[in-house]
């Protein structure tokens, strides 16, 4: 199976998680063993939005607060390269094409962001078309998608099947913004809604979580 994996920086970078990241990396070792192709795609979470505001105050334009993002979100992912060692591809690939010639060297590719105005979310999607994923997995701080943003909302409700032509429905945000934060981000679920593969969005901090979904079993929210 081919299987793109979104580690959001709210998991592994809100704050700073190296058992967790740890953890991980042993989860994509066994993913690798089991004769999973995997594609991993890391945000920045905090900290990345903490440079994006440093970015507004100093008058900076979106372009400049995006590219600050990107570079913390490599920094995250250039950690899980070097852990990976000689299972990686030596570094944090720059473009979805290097992605692909990566796993059809037989090597895990990780990304960070890719360019001003592309979230990770939409990183994760274009790699999924361009490797042919069966499989997308959004390992968040929440149990999956809710009906309501359940930060805000005490009776929020976890929707454990949902629809990739509903998808929309259930998010606030319609357009990319800088820094947005919702569980998968607008462009992305036109990719998504474009390719009908299957996406997983589960609770990341059990990255055995992931293992589950790979296997079909159901966890957090599935959406086909």
């Amino acid at each position: 199976m081919k299987v793109v994996l979104r580690v959001g920086g709210s998991v592994v970078a809100s704050p700073l998680n190296p058992i967790l990241i740890s953890k991980y990396v042993d989860l994509l070792k066994q993913l690798k063993t089991f004769k999973h192709e995997i594609a991993v795609v890391v945000g920045g979470g905090t900290y990345a939005r903490a440079f994006i505001k440093a970015a507004k105050d100093l008058e900076l334009e979106e372009t400049v607060q995006d590219e600050v993002a990107i570079s913390v979100s490599r920094i995250f992912a250039q950690l899980f390269v070097a852990k990976l060692a000689k299972l990686g591809c030596g570094s944090v690939l720059l473009t979805v094409e290097d992605a692909v010639k990566c796993l059809q060297e037989g090597k895990i590719p990780v990304m960070g962001g890719l360019r001003p105005g592309m979230t990770t979310d939409t990183v994760a999607a274009l790699t999924c078309e361009k490797i042919g994923a069966d499989l997308l997995v959004k390992a968040t701080d929440q149990e999956g998608v809710y009906d309501k943003d359940p930060r805000k909302h005490k009776d929020a409700v976890l929707i454990s099947r949902l629809s990739l032509d509903n998808l929309s429905s259930v998010f606030a945000e319609g357009k990319h913004k800088t820094g947005i934060h919702q569980i998968i981000d607008p462009e992305a679920v036109k990719i998504l809604k474009h390719l009908r593969i299957r996406v997983v969005v589960l609770n990341g901090f059990k990255p055995e979580n992931v293992l589950l979904a790979v296997e079909g079993k159901p966890v957090g929210t599935i959406i086909e």
